[in-house]
């Protein structure tokens, strides 16, 4: 059943969970006693244990970014244009390892998992988390690996933020740092944009104040809502014109056409939002918008990124695109700014592009592809 599987796919791909017993001290103050982390691997880890990518998700990912779970399925993970033979992320050549993060809901230990000391779930009292204790996370499943340094970390969005967390608390850990469409801390606008997300799933009565697994509801309206809210910002005004124009799904202008006018993109936004509703949790989904407003690469270092990057030892890839109006070019010219004043090796890219943020994310974009695939291509393992 393999062969149905196109002939650049890392094919079916098993997710595994490791179990931590060592406490995990947060950012905030509080310890988690003990935690799961959802992964996958891709390709195959050479005998001088070089070869390793750690690729970071973003805001809605999970550990499930290359290749399928059944011979039947025909929805590849979420980045799998990008991670295969031949494909940027080669696993011809890389040993390339994906994870749902801390706080997650496809697997690690997240809102609604069991909290041990109840026996109920977490939800709303899962402690707060910031990039800083991802990558701690992550840095420990390294240690479980084998790994003692990997080829690159890699990232788009806040996947982007974490990659550059792992550049200045793990040095030593990574000899490349691919920050994709991402930020060194979020505008006032995006911060704006997650609180009004939030907003939306407070409002929902079923949400029952975080807690509605104990009550048996789900927070889907609200939810659903936060998703449109955000992927109305994740695409391009450009590119929402050129796939839906103003065009209608039913209805008429018509005088005495009593059917009600619905636009194409208004039957697409609710689609976007149920389906998301279905597949992920409210709980997290806060968790994980306030991870993001929080972050602030350079708060610890008197708010001085140059500061902050005198302590990266790797290369450097940003890459940003030109609809990007979330995480605009401007944002990672700032981050290439940093790097040069503080004497690092960075590599910049400026592509253009009509998908707005999601661009990073979207297939057949050949000078995306092109440059992303010669950068990693020539990282020496």
């Amino acid at each position: 059943m393999a062969n149905a599987f196109p002939p650049n796919s890392v094919g079916l791909v098993k997710p595994q969970a490791f179990h931590f017993d060592t406490p995990l001290q947060l950012a905030n103050g509080r310890v988690l006693p003990q935690y799961d982390l959802m992964v996958e691997t891709y390709g195959t880890l050479n005998e001088t244990r070089s070869n390793a990518v750690l690729v970071c998700h973003a805001l809605s990912g999970h550990h499930h970014a290359a290749g399928y779970h059944t011979p039947e399925d025909r929805k590849p993970g979420w980045w799998d244009h990008y991670i295969g033979p031949g494909k940027p992320i080669d696993t011809n050549r890389f040993f390339v390892v994906a994870l749902n993060n801390l706080g997650g809901c496809h697997g690690s230990t997240g809102p609604v998992s069991i909290n041990p000391e109840t026996g109920e779930p977490w939800g709303a009292d899962f402690p707060t988390l910031r990039v800083r204790d991802w990558v701690a996370a992550q840095h420990r499943l390294m240690q479980r690996l084998g790994i003692d340094q990997w080829a690159a970390v890699v990232g788009g969005s806040l996947g982007g933020m974490q990659a550059m967390r792992w550049s200045l608390e793990y040095p030593d850990c990574l000899r490349h740092c691919v920050v994709i469409a991402s930020a060194m801390k979020l505008s006032a606008q995006n911060i704006a944009f997650n609180e009004t997300a939030r907003q939306a799933i407070f409002s929902d009565p079923d949400f029952a104040g975080g807690h509605y697994l104990k009550k048996g509801t789900q927070p889907t309206r609200g939810l659903s809502v936060a998703r449109m809210i955000g992927h109305i910002t994740y695409l391009s005004d450009d590119g929402m014109g050129k796939k839906f124009g103003r065009e209608l799904r039913s209805g008429s202008f018509e005088q005495g056409s009593e059917e009600p006018v619905e636009f194409q993109i208004e039957t697409y936004l609710r689609h976007q939002g149920n389906t998301f509703s279905k597949t992920f949790d409210a709980n997290t989904y806060i968790l994980m918008t306030r991870a993001l407003d929080y972050f602030d690469l350079a708060r610890e270092y008197n708010h001085d990124p140059v500061a902050a990057f005198r302590n990266a030892k790797c290369k450097f890839l940003v890459i940003s695109f030109t609809s990007d109006w979330r995480f605009a070019p401007e944002r990672s010219r700032e981050i290439v700014n940093a790097l040069t004043r503080a004497e690092k090796d960075v590599v910049y890219a400026e592509v253009e592009s009509p998908f707005g943020h999601d661009a990073f994310l979207v297939p057949n974009q050949p000078r995306y592809e092109q440059l992303f695939a010669a950068y990693m291509q020539g990282i020496k393992i």
